[in-house]
């Protein structure tokens, strides 16, 4: 967002001069509707205004999903893998006062930690889809005249790429739930030597409980692809409705250039927000079930989910991905599946909130510039 795209042979036109229009295209200055007309100097502020702009509210939404939000995936994830726990932390109120605690005893690094695995784990996932998608013929993007059979093999990139990456997301999902009050002072690439060392069988010492990297791929696939499916018909949906409903508002009446400027920016920041949440919540059960088979056997040490100290271990005897369901379901009932809950609430709550405020002060300052 933000970036200017010039079309073929066109050239980027010098400071202060007006860029030429053909009668096919337009104005070739007008890069956004409703912007000012002509290449003066305000209109190379507000251009520059627009790329700084787009510029902070992809960081600002970046920053939301990967860092601000990660205490309540480090706490989701606990309350998942813990078997013991009879507070099931369904509500956000639960949830804060839970985070507190862990605060209080072990510091802010209790909530923070395994964050550096995370974009480990994305950086080998998207790593591993370039990689495969440059020696085979699998498409890593869909065309808009797509047939079943291209589908078919995007999707078999996707499964691909998850069971890549699917050593470093248990040993990432190790770090995230390991307890800070036993944890040693592990480096950053830590999840790496992890990963590999899950793959050839080398490492820290399991329990026979582990279960084998070819019982977890099922689950792992499955859980990878359908939230990349549902995120993506969402996102799709949810993008068609509302550039809709912009469009009817431009027939109906003239709109401002500050809210011609917002709708060129925030639909698809808001379609991604919904994308996300909604494949969360869906898929929050598989979620669970997925992260106790990826954790079993591994020794693991988590905090106690119910007092907000003392250390638990996880001594949990699934034989795969059907006995765990079957377990879940008899001994902690069916909210068993949606322990820690209420931390996707306050997640998405603190993310729904940036977008709010980032669409305010980008009002803002395009309001005071114009």
């Amino acid at each position: 967002p933000g970036s200017r795209n010039l079309h073929w042979g066109e050239k980027s036109p010098p400071y202060g001069v007006p860029g030429p229009s053909t009668p096919l295209e337009g104005p070739a200055e007008e890069p956004f509707p409703g912007g000012s007309s002509g290449g003066g100097v305000p209109g190379q502020s507000t251009e520059q205004l627009n790329r700084f702009a787009g510029f902070g509210i992809g960081l600002a939404s970046l920053f939301t999903e990967n860092v601000l939000a990660h205490p309540c995936i480090v706490l989701r994830r606990q309350c998942q893998v813990n078997y013991h726990a009879r507070h099931y932390h369904l509500t956000p109120f639960t949830v804060i006062n839970i985070m507190y605690s862990f605060n209080k005893t072990q510091g802010p690094r209790a909530l923070w930690k395994g964050m550096g695995s995370t974009f480990i784990v994305q950086g080998v996932t998207l790593g591993a889809e370039g990689i495969i998608s440059e020696f085979t013929p699998l498409p890593r993007e869909i065309s808009h005249k797509w047939n079943p059979k291209q589908i078919g093999e995007h999707l078999l990139l996707k499964s691909l790429t998850y069971m890549v990456a699917m050593p470093f997301y248990s040993a990432s999902l190790i770090e995230t739930v390991q307890s800070e009050i036993i944890r040693d002072n592990t480096g950053i690439l830590e999840c790496v030597k992890e990963g590999i060392g899950r793959v050839i069988g080398l490492g820290v010492p399991h329990s026979k409980r582990l279960l084998p990297l070819l019982s977890l791929i099922f689950p792992t696939v499955l859980h990878g692809v359908l939230h990349y499916i549902i995120s993506s018909i969402i996102q799709k949906f949810v993008l068609l409705i509302l550039k809709r409903k912009t469009y009817s508002s431009h027939l109906a009446e003239s709109t401002s250039p500050v809210q011609s400027m917002l709708d060129a920016y925030f639909p698809e920041l808001i379609a991604n927000f919904a994308a996300s949440l909604c494949s969360d919540v869906i898929l929050y059960p598989l979620e669970t079930v997925l992260h106790r088979l990826h954790i079993q056997g591994t020794r693991t040490i988590i905090d106690n989910t119910d007092l907000g100290y003392e250390v638990l271990p996880i001594n949990t005897q699934y034989e795969g991905m059907r006995d765990c369901i079957n377990t879940i379901r008899q001994e902690e009932g069916v909210l068993g599946f949606y322990k820690g809950f209420g931390a996707v609430i306050i997640q998405y709550t603190l993310h729904a909130a940036v977008l709010q405020i980032t669409k305010i002060i980008y009002s803002t300052l395009l309001q005071n510039s114009a």
